[in-house]
């Protein structure tokens, strides 16, 4: 009889053991009995047999974890401080029945070689990156970054190798599905969250067969069984959707660096405004201009978040030059809080300590943390009063107040309430482009690699909302997120870029120069914050807000006695209500992450969940 150790797929728990007549090899995958349930597992290693009675493996799959892949789960595991279970789980397994990996005839190569030529400046770029292991490329929109990329590949593929292309996942635009598929036909590949089942099943029968040569897809497709790996290019480095939001809390630009030394390839991060953490720990090269040559000019208005008159006069001098514009609000649905004017309560969520949204298109409020939908309340349930009131602007607010004062225009809300499909997006984006719509209103999604062939006013509002949040590189994500959304207009014809904001001095002084701005923050973070400091953020959340308070608390004795780590607090959560569970936390700093992970390790309580390298401290 043979023992082994299994965990299981996506459980927290530790590995258990099990045996089986069967010689089964290390990495497999298998059935096994989970008390009443049928689960899948992986086998972590061989044992002996224990004293305790031991089920057997139900099933041997033909799928099995690359030594490769087993040795990622552990670090993620390790490093992530979560589960192996949890870290297989974020894994595609390889097939048994291998395929040879095709040699392409040298007319393949050929027809991919002859159709990217880059400019000097390009060729020298492409050369850095070719020289480091790990290299950010710093261009700005529209300077050819993508064509470097496609060079890259291109290099790759004649060496026989595959590479991965990373991008957020609001970036996965079908005009850059279509032209790496018009460029790299049948060698290329998407992979993200929005695909088919079917369409992901023939992508993975690709993969298996090693027919392709580029996958390009979401932070998901870092774990693909891709053959021959050779290069991993992680687009908008700088983009948060890159971190996980559940556990394990890994961030797939961090893992992509690591999988460069792993695999022993080239990385390359990409970004017109990189984050400081990759500015400063990687070489760069700077690519400055584009092949745009229209003039941008940026206009700043002190007001508070609102349509003000300026801005609908310049919106209404563009509808009547027949030209298009963008409008960018940080918030989606139509307003953060519903208020009561009379008594000054705020709808709340039953379950969340924080306040509903109001989304006019299904006449409901909806909590953005645990998803509760309710209709809209005609009167407060405090003191019955019909005056109730919503504070800031949203897309679906915006649009409709477009659509009153502007009854000419054509106007279109694109967030993800209403792209909520890569058909959707398709779509959204052929009726903008083929001039069917005057006035696009969105989020984050607007400022997303998407081509605009004729913006010539790109309307910006929420700035003070964002440089004013309780976040370490609030400043950071305030001016990339506009330099991204100005970026989107200018393209055929000049335009205009209308900011609103009291704090005109910071963005005017930066907003056509990043590497001064990136330079200046080094000095605020020093000793404080990333890339000098390594944080990370323990969460307990309970339905008993005692019991919660009470993990913190141990958990906080236990770490006081590591003498490398800072407590920064232990407190409430800012929201402290979430699914019904009270939530609080632990910040740590320290200078090492080898340090932050032994005092977790010598310190954790089973309430704590950790998040490693936090991006979010809502």
């Amino acid at each position: 009889m043979n023992y082994y150790n299994i965990s299981i797929l996506g459980s927290p728990l530790e590995p258990f053991s099990y045996h089986s007549l069967e010689n089964i090899s290390i990495g497999t995958k298998v059935t096994v009995h989970v008390k009443t349930r049928v689960l899948d597992g992986v086998i972590i290693s061989t044992c002996k047999k224990p004293a305790f009675k031991t089920n057997e493996i139900l099933e041997v799959s033909s799928f099995y974890f690359s030594v490769k892949q087993m040795e990622l789960a552990h670090f993620i595991a390790s490093y992530y401080i979560c589960s192996l279970g949890d870290a297989f789980a974020l894994m595609v397994p390889s097939a048994s029945t291998k395929v040879a990996v095709p040699k392409l005839g040298k007319s393949q190569i050929e027809t991919h070689t002859s159709k990217i030529i880059l400019s000097s400046k390009q060729k020298e770029a492409l050369a850095f990156l070719q020289a480091h292991k790990v290299a950010l490329l710093f261009g700005d929109t529209g300077s050819g970054k993508t064509e470097i990329y496609m060079k890259y590949f291109e290099e790759m593929i004649q060496d026989n190798k595959t590479s991965i292309f990373l991008m957020p996942e609001i970036s996965l635009t079908p005009q850059m599905s279509k032209r790496l598929k018009e460029h790299f036909g049948d060698d290329f590949v998407m992979w993200h969250s929005k695909l088919t089942p079917l369409a992901k099943k023939k992508a993975l029968a690709k993969i298996y067969a090693g027919e392709v040569k580029i996958v390009a897809g979401a932070r998901s497709a870092l774990f693909l069984p891709i053959q021959n790996l050779g290069l991993i290019v992680v687009d908008e480095e700088h983009d948060e959707s890159y971190k996980s939001s559940s556990r394990p809390r890994y961030n797939a630009r961090d893992l992509a660096i690591y999988m460069g030394k792993l695999y022993n390839l080239h990385v390359v991060l990409g970004s017109a405004t990189p984050s400081l953490n990759s500015y400063v720990k990687f070489p760069h090269f700077r690519l400055k201009g584009g092949h745009f040559t229209a003039k941008k000019s940026f206009m700043y208005e002190k007001s508070a978040e609102s349509l003000s008159p300026f801005i609908i006069e310049n919106l209404k001098d563009t509808l009547e030059k027949k030209e298009q514009s963008i409008v960018f609000l940080p918030t989606r649905a139509n307003f953060k809080y519903l208020l009561c004017q009379d008594c000054g309560h705020t709808i709340k969520c039953a379950f969340c300590s924080v306040g509903m949204s109001v989304h006019q298109h299904s006449r409901a409020l909806k909590c953005h943390y645990c998803n509760f939908t309710q209709a809209i309340p005609q009167v407060c349930p405090e003191c019955k009063s019909p005056n109730l009131t919503s504070s800031r602007l949203g897309t679906a607010e915006a649009v409709n107040n477009l659509k009153e004062i502007l009854p000419q225009a054509r106007v279109e809300q694109f967030d993800r309430d209403v792209i909520t499909t890569a058909n959707k997006l398709k779509k959204a984006l052929k009726r903008f482009n083929d001039n069917e719509v005057d006035i696009l209103v969105g989020t984050q999604m607007l400022s997303k690699g998407h081509d605009y062939h004729g913006v010539t006013l790109a309307v910006v509002l929420g700035m003070d909302n964002m440089l004013n949040m309780s976040d370490y590189r609030a400043r950071e994500k305030a001016l990339s997120s506009l330099i991204q959304v100005a970026g989107r207009s200018g393209r055929a014809k000049d335009a205009k870029v209308i900011v609103q904001t009291f704090n005109e001095d910071f963005f005017a002084n930066y907003i056509n120069k990043y590497e001064d701005f990136l330079e200046e923050e080094k000095f605020f973070r020093q000793d404080l914050y990333p890339p000098y400091k390594k944080l990370c953020r323990i969460l307990f959340a309970h339905k008993n807000g005692a019991k919660a308070q009470q993990e913190m608390r141990i958990m906080q004795e236990r770490l006081l006695t590591c003498k490398d780590v800072e407590i920064v607090g232990a407190k409430k959560c800012a929201i402290e209500k979430v699914a019904n569970k009270y939530r609080f936390e632990i910040l740590l700093r320290a200078d090492k992450s080898t340090d932050i992970i032994k005092a977790i390790k010598v310190s954790k309580v089973d309430l704590a969940e950790i998040d490693m390298d936090p991006i979010d401290f809502g």
